[in-house]
């Protein structure tokens, strides 16, 4: 299955998006015949060649001629896609992208997403970039989309509507539910069209997936935020479930930071709420020690456990929240096995399972979510070792061997115990 990960480095807009599916591949005069069909008049495409800070994509400009910057309501821009010639799979995503859209003006604004009126977005540009995306889609042979956490600016920009900040309230309600990354950046990175195209599009968020690249594209943006301002996209062909788990056989190794500091004067429930501040903040893991200090104390070693970049932030967290005076900081390097995360259907409900590789043909290390094997427990009133055996079953079949002999015998004790039971 074709799949495009879209990599938001500079954020995303329409053009941006046009401009790196074509420097992926995409011809323009494909592109350009379809969006003939639209029956649009008072425009014309630029598509060239650019650089932005020394690195070189394709930037997309949709030229609109003087007296032709039309308003249109959802219903107008309804008729235009349905009533042209573009082939069922273009109307379908394109209306998407749409009507995405029009909920999100309709919820800010207090009004039916029919009688929505569009004014930047309604322009012709905007339904270029809508309806281009989804054309341009559609010629790359794209079935499934998937996205970087979206970066965002901040300060504020001038609409229709006068001043608003950034992002912009339809773009914000756009962007409800998705992963953000904030960015020391002035200015709009996530356009509302760009966040429609990600929240009608995107099917999964995080780093780049398992797949086999065939094309790389770069879109340019237009506004200069003092940093290579690009949309990459990469297009190829998906891996599936265990073909992700057998390309990573061998042991990873990096590099990282150990903080440690020893607190023998504060209240071990503020321990407690730092552990789980500094897990939100990044940490890879935290864990607290009993210790003897001089002169007898009773006290606990902290222990952080993060990548080299997040050292300060997370130095600054024991700071703020603990009664320490010194941090002590260390690196080290990590050899650790690749995993993988695959979900999983069990007879109680879906199950997130971690599945470590082994070097050898041992089998491998199947781990459920203890957080999801809890709540369906409770939500089921079945004993929560149920759910973990039969989460790793279904991991199971779905590899298509057993697990790790240490994830034998953590199952094989839960059978026998249910012999007793």
């Amino acid at each position: 299955m074709k799949i495009l990960y879209l990599d938001c480095f500079g954020g995303i807009s329409g053009d941006m998006m046009l401009g790196a599916l074509i420097d992926a591949g995409v011809p323009p005069a494909a592109l350009q015949s379809q969006l003939n069909l639209l029956g649009l008049e008072g425009y014309s495409l630029k598509i060239y060649q650019d650089k932005t800070y020394g690195f070189q994509g394709t930037r997309f400009l949709t030229e609109i001629e003087q007296n032709h910057h039309s308003h249109r309501t959802w219903e107008d821009i309804r008729r235009i896609i349905e009533d042209s010639g573009l082939r069922p799979q273009i109307k379908k995503r394109a209306l998407e992208i749409f009507e995405k859209l029009a909920r999100a003006e309709a919820k800010v604004h207090g009004v039916d997403p029919c009688h929505v009126h569009f004014h930047e977005v309604g322009a012709i540009d905007s339904i270029v970039d809508v309806v281009g995306t989804a054309i341009a889609l559609y010629e790359a042979g794209v079935e499934k989309v998937y996205c970087s956490p979206l970066p965002t600016g901040y300060g504020s920009i001038q609409s229709h509507h006068g001043v608003l900040p950034i992002p912009a309230p339809a773009t914000a309600e756009l962007l409800k539910g998705f992963p953000l990354r904030p960015v020391k950046v002035e200015g709009e990175l996530v356009t509302p069209t760009g966040a429609a195209i990600v929240a009608a599009l995107a099917e999964g968020f995080g780093p780049l997936p398992v797949m086999k690249i065939a094309q790389i594209g770069y879109g340019l943006g237009a506004n200069d935020y003092g940093m290579p301002n690009f949309l990459r996209v990469f297009i190829g062909e998906e891996i599936e479930q265990q073909e992700k788990i057998k390309t990573d056989r061998s042991e990873l190794e990096q590099e990282i930071s150990i903080l440690q500091t020893n607190i023998d004067d504060l209240n071990p429930e503020i321990l407690a709420y730092v552990a789980e501040k500094l897990l939100a903040s990044g940490a890879l893991d935290v864990w607290l020690t009993p210790v003897v200090m001089k002169k007898g104390r009773p006290a606990n070693l902290l222990t952080v456990l993060c990548l080299p970049e997040k050292e300060d932030e997370l130095r600054e967290v024991i700071f703020t929240e603990t009664s320490t005076l010194g941090v002590r900081c260390r690196r080290e390097r990590r050899v650790y096995l690749p995993r993988k995360q695959i979900d999983v259907e069990t007879d109680f409900g879906a199950v997130r399972v971690k599945v470590a590789a082994c070097r050898d043909d041992s089998g491998r290390q199947i781990s459920p979510e203890y957080e999801d094997c809890r709540r369906l427990a409770q939500e089921k009133n079945v004993p929560l070792r149920n759910v973990y055996l039969g989460a790793i079953k279904a991991a199971e079949k779905i590899l298509g061997e057993k697990a790790s002999p240490v994830g034998q015998l953590c199952a094989r004790g839960q059978e026998e115990r249910k012999k007793y039971n």
